[in-house]
């Protein structure tokens, strides 16, 4: 028997699906909002740009909400998204989307922890960004994450790539490449695909105390390779 789930989803996507092919343009910035996206399959990004430079501001996975703006009347779009992937989205206007959400229980319970996710990861970017060091921004970010998905644990594993994590820090992806690899060389970490193992929490959180000791200290970038994990031990 199908799963009552799989129906109900396959129900939504045949009514409200929008299927894309990687590369695809699925709105630009300051165009009208009128859809909501609800990404169902693939994975998107979300561009914006400042001082006519084009910054990633999240790389968004199947489940998560995007183009939200277009539920406030008269909206426009703040942001561009991209396909990377070949996917498909629900399209939701305002009133779909309050539907959906009064007769789709396990829907409205999803979008809201998303935006209660979205707040608190608002909240880790600011105090990210607010460190002067490439290490310093990584190592934070990454505890951040460790902390929120796999609290009180001494070893996890994150799904996250080098674009999602560049978008977390305000990097570019080759210089966040470079950091990881210098904490993988200090054994702090492990990366197998998108995929980053943090196998002793205790020693990258001491490396965090130092990094920010030695920013407070001189005062700029504690972006130097770190110690391996083994000599602080």
């Amino acid at each position: 028997m199908q799963d009552a789930g799989q129906a109900e989803r396959e129900r939504l996507i045949a009514r409200f699906g929008k299927h894309f092919s990687k590369g695809d343009v699925i709105f630009r910035e300051g165009d009208a909002a009128n859809e909501a996206f609800l990404l169902q399959e693939g994975r998107v990004r979300l561009v914006r740009k400042v001082r006519g430079i084009e910054r990633s501001l999240s790389a968004l996975r199947p489940g998560e909400l995007f183009g939200e703006t277009a539920l406030v009347d008269g909206a426009t779009r703040t942001s561009s998204a991209l396909a990377l992937t070949d996917g498909t989205a629900l399209a939701l206007d305002q009133t779909t989307f309050r539907r959906l959400i009064e007769t789709s229980p396990s829907i409205a319970a999803r979008v809201v922890q998303q935006l209660v996710r979205r707040l608190r990861d608002a909240e880790d970017q600011v105090e990210t960004m607010m460190m002067r060091g490439t290490q310093s921004r990584i190592v934070n970010a990454l505890l951040k994450l460790a902390q929120a998905n796999h609290p009180g644990k001494h070893a996890c594993t994150l799904a996250i790539s080098p674009l999602d994590l560049a978008t977390r820090v305000g990097l570019d992806v080759e210089t966040v490449r470079k950091s990881v690899q210098q904490l993988r060389d200090g054994n702090y970490l492990r990366v197998v695909a998108e995929q980053v193992e943090i196998p002793d929490m205790d020693a990258l959180t001491r490396l965090h105390s130092l990094l920010s000791m030695k920013e407070e200290i001189r005062g700029g970038d504690s972006s130097t390779p770190p110690p391996p994990a083994e000599a602080e031990r």
